[in-house]
């Protein structure tokens, strides 16, 4: 379970599972359950006998090692009704846990915009910045762990997708261990179409480990922003400033880049603050994605903002609800919202997209790959205010727990941690 708003289909589905097979050992586990693992626990009445905390590559084989004797409550990480295990490990090295390519399917339906299809290759794992929205850091304990070079061009070796989509938290944050697999890419004479995610800072700091992937075939970047002010990027603890933002933006545009940046809209805005991100986003050549802020259980926002939460429905905790109280009226700010969401669709989807993209979706169709052309139509499905407004008033049968209204000090970050690392790794 990775994202908060998918824990009532699982819980659901748990129960399902066992009503059918009740001698079966059903558990769960990943990033956002890590949170909530004794709630959610609770809440599977049964259904689920075990929720394992933290990374998978560990505790799984861990929890299939005594699975015969239903030991669960000696398995790392491990929650289960009779008790708790010890902390979950870390796996070792990434290099000994690489995907098992062969055994994925459907793997046509993977796409990212117009990498139509795409596969995803994490080359890093873990941040060591503590952004107070962000729950990456408090998961792996703001350890930061890489692939070797080598590993890693192993594993693109096998990618038979023409797009990959660099899953790393923040891409390429050492120069050095970024132009290291793209010189074993180039020894490889491996060339793909590249989707990656990094901060400002990063790309200002380590320019040319961008420039020298942009010739390995980087099309796309996304940048996270967060706030156009000083104040808004210190609310977040992004530990950038807008200065740098903008060199960033400059530095992508100088090498071509399709960049799609994120600002995230605080349930505090008024029309006027509406009015005036759109009027950025239009008047900047870069996708801008707007979501709404959230406090996730894990993040550090959970505890100092959570004590205003006007719902506890994990259905909303989707970063496109608004699960604090709104300045505006709710249905008025989704109102807001999805107008200035539309910034998007007129800059680049609908017929805006099929003008810039036509050649691209012509070849994908040859292939017969439709989800990127598909795609570009779905606007108003995704985005309606009145039906995200209308999914405030559904009877939820699950809720979050009722967060601690305890602010974190600096201190006491480290009891945010799913994983507690001997050290820092590197």
């Amino acid at each position: 379970m990775n994202y908060l708003a998918n824990v009532p289909e699982v819980l659901d589905l748990a129960k399902h599972v066992k009503a059918a097979l009740p001698g079966c050992i059903v558990f769960a586990g990943g990033h956002s359950v890590s949170f909530v693992a004794g709630h959610v626990l609770a809440q599977a009445g049964g259904a689920i006998d075990v929720v394992l905390k933290g990374e998978g590559e560990t505790g799984a084989p861990a929890l299939l090692a005594v699975a015969a004797d239903r030991a669960l409550a000696e398995v790392p990480g491990a929650v289960t009704r009779e008790g708790t295990g010890p902390p979950p490990a870390m796996a070792h090295s990434l290099d000994d846990h690489l995907p098992a390519r062969h055994l994925g399917g459907h793997r046509r339906k993977y796409f990212i915009g117009v990498m139509d299809p795409a596969a995803s290759i994490e080359f890093t794992r873990g941040c060591p910045w503590d952004c107070s929205f962000c729950s990456a850091w408090t998961f792996y304990g703001r350890s930061y762990r890489r692939l070797s070079p080598e590993a890693a061009a192993e594993d693109m070796g096998c990618i038979r997708e023409p797009g990959v989509f660099i899953v790393d938290d923040v891409a390429f944050i050492k120069a050095e261990e970024g132009d290291e697999i793209a010189r074993q890419l180039e020894l490889r004479k491996l060339r793909k179409q590249y989707y990656l995610e990094t901060r400002c800072d990063v790309v200002v700091r380590n320019g040319e480990v961008f420039r020298r992937w942009r010739r390995l075939g980087l099309n796309y970047m996304f940048l996270s922003l967060e706030a156009l002010d000083e104040e808004g990027l210190r609310a977040f603890r992004k530990r950038s400033t807008p200065k740098v933002n903008n060199k960033a933006l400059e530095i992508a545009r100088s090498m071509g880049l399709s960049v799609a940046i994120n600002i995230i809209a605080d349930p505090d805005w008024d029309e006027a603050r509406f009015a005036f991100v759109r009027e950025w986003a239009m008047s900047v050549p870069e996708i801008v994605n707007i979501t709404v802020q959230t406090p996730y259980s894990g993040t550090e926002t959970w505890f100092t903002e959570s004590r205003r939460l006007a719902t506890l429905d994990y259905r909303l905790f989707d970063v496109q609800h608004a699960v604090l109280p709104t300045r505006l009226p709710l249905r008025s700010f989704y109102q807001e919202l999805v107008k200035t969401q539309a910034v998007l669709a007129r800059k680049h989807l609908g017929l805006a997209a099929l003008a810039k993209t036509s050649g691209i979706v012509a070849r994908q169709l040859v292939r017969g790959q439709t989800n990127f052309a598909r795609m570009i139509w779905k606007f108003d499905q995704v985005y309606n205010a009145e039906r995200q407004y209308s999914e405030h008033l559904r009877e939820a049968r699950y809720l979050l727990p009722q967060p601690a209204q305890t602010p974190v000090a600096v201190a006491d970050r480290k009891e945010l941690f799913v994983h507690t690392p001997s050290r820092r790794r590197s």
